[in-house]
């Protein structure tokens, strides 16, 4: 009996070992099954790193040649950019090395002249020796032959040679002042032309206008207001006409004061933005744009100051260099003028060995008595050099400030320096602006020259009156007798008209044979 349970037993501890081996070979295998799709997991994150890895190389691969694509481009752009700069350079040092070259062959003229003066000078010494012994000899031989006495013979010898000597002076004289006038003009011409060139106006200043237009003609009721007391007010505020055209809806100012107009002209276009129009209204909005405006006129003058650098400039100079920024002569902005006045003085002035900054000051100060002309009853010029005077302007300045007009005489080199700077500024073209009427007739002139020939068909100004354009009969002129009508045209067109620049004469001779196949 004992037999059988310790063999019960031993077969239920097999068993339970056999029960215990598969649990465990079950739990081995869910962990191998585990760890199975744990590799594939890492390697299919890693196959995905990878490729996003590559696409991330590939993008930043195609960005860099882009990029480099770029600046290659650019760098080539660049390049041709500075070659032609450099050629640029390049012409100008040519310019610059041939002027050198003409200013040493007339420096080596002077020098050859001078030694010849030198030369005449010991020439005339000698001579001057030679007619002492004539003299003396002259003197024994009259006294021999005539008889005369010393002191009679002497004087009657020295009218003579008095009379020569004079004659000959006088001569060799006008020669060297002939010579000295001609070269002094030729170098008057090539100061004046490279003072033109070296000056290029990069910028237009502003213009000014003195109209205001209306969004409506409600808009244009509300301004006259009832019985007119609004403009009225207007008017009364700013010192200044209003021009209400009943045909379009513009308000014209008029005045002479060209600060005025510019606050009538801002307090209008102010109120016509608010709408709300009143006397009340209207005082307040021209004191505000009087205010504005002065510190603008303020803000130009220092700007001016600053620009250029100036020392010393008094308080009331810089109001008024503000100021010549609302005028305007023959549609030129004063300001802009003043300013091209003074570096054209102080290029010339340069070039001729005088203080450049003297020359600056008197251009840039020249105009300045146009800014109270509205105030001020008188010449500008004699205005401006009353002012320039009172605020401590030196003397050169002062009279070069009267004088560029030619009111008062001209009292150092100064003065004609600025007249000249004055009309170079004035005078070169697209300063000024003509006037349609004026544009129209030179137009008209141009085409009425052009018709006075024989054989002239057709003719056009064109390019705003730069250029004429002639389109002659074919029968009636040859190719010699264009060439010929184009130099005549050009002749009676200097002799008859004046313009800045250049005018081409362009004559069009053409034959055409035209057939028809059917």
């Amino acid at each position: 009996m004992t037999e059988v349970i310790f063999f019960i037993t031993g077969i239920g501890a097999i068993v339970s070992g056999i029960m215990l081996l598969f649990y465990a070979q079950k739990k081995i295998f869910q962990a191998q099954s585990l760890l199975s799709q744990s590799k594939e997991r890492i390697e299919s994150a890693r196959q995905s790193i990878e490729h996003e890895k590559r696409d991330s190389y590939l993008k930043i691969k195609d960005e860099l040649y882009k990029k480099r694509k770029e600046f290659d481009v650019e760098l080539k752009r660049d390049r041709v950019d500075l070659d032609q700069k450099l050629a640029q350079i390049n012409v100008k040092y040519e310019a610059l090395g041939k002027k050198e070259q003409r200013l040493d062959d007339i420096r080596y003229e002077l020098q050859q002249k001078e030694r010849d003066v030198l030369k005449m000078n010991d020439i005339v010494r000698a001579s001057e020796a030679k007619l002492k012994t004539l003299y003396e000899d002259l003197i024994a031989k009259l006294e021999q032959l005539s008889g005369m006495s010393r002191e009679k013979a002497k004087e009657t010898l020295l009218k003579t040679l008095e009379a020569e000597v004079t004659h000959s002076a006088e001569k060799w004289v006008q020669k060297v002042e002939k010579e000295a006038q001609d070269v002094a003009k030729q170098k008057a011409a090539e100061i004046t032309v490279t003072a033109m060139q070296r000056y290029t106006a990069d910028s237009i200043a502003a213009l000014t206008s003195g109209s205001v237009l209306l969004p409506s003609d409600d808009m244009k009721g509300r301004i006259i207001g009832k019985e007119g007391r609004n403009i009225k007010s207007l008017e009364m505020a700013t010192g200044m006409e209003f021009v209400i055209d009943d045909s379009s809806e513009m308000i014209t100012i008029s005045g002479f004061n060209p600060i005025r107009r510019e606050i009538a002209k801002r307090s209008l276009e102010k109120l016509v933005q608010d709408g709300r129009i009143n006397p009340t209204r209207i005082e307040e909005t021209v004191a505000k744009c009087e205010q504005e405006l002065d510190e603008l006129i303020q803000e130009y003058g220092k700007k001016t100051v600053l620009e250029f650098n100036l020392q010393g400039v008094h308080p009331e100079i810089v109001t008024l260099l503000g100021k010549l920024y609302f005028r305007t002569s023959y549609s030129q902005n004063v300001l802009q003028h003043s300013k091209e006045v003074g570096l054209f003085a102080r290029m010339i002035a340069e070039e001729l060995g005088l203080d450049g900054n003297i020359a600056f000051r008197a251009g840039l100060l020249h105009d300045i008595g146009k800014a109270v002309t509205a105030e001020v009853e008188g010449a500008h010029a004699i205005i401006g050099a009353d002012i320039a005077k009172r605020c401590g302007e030196v003397e050169e300045v002062v009279n070069a400030i009267a004088a560029h007009h030619e009111e008062v005489p001209f009292a150092s080199i100064y003065a004609p320096i600025i007249v000249i700077a004055d009309t170079i500024s004035a005078a070169r073209p697209g300063a000024r602006r003509e006037t349609f009427a004026a544009y129209i007739k030179k137009l008209e002139k141009l085409e009425e020259i052009a018709y006075s020939f024989d054989g002239v068909k057709k003719a056009y100004a064109l390019q705003a009156g730069r250029e004429i354009r002639i389109i002659i009969e074919e029968d009636a002129l040859s190719d010699d007798d264009a060439k010929t009508l184009a130099r005549e045209v050009a002749k009676v067109i200097e002799l008859e008209m004046n313009f800045p620049g250049q005018i081409k004469v362009n004559v069009i001779r053409e034959k055409r044979a035209i057939e028809y196949a059917r």
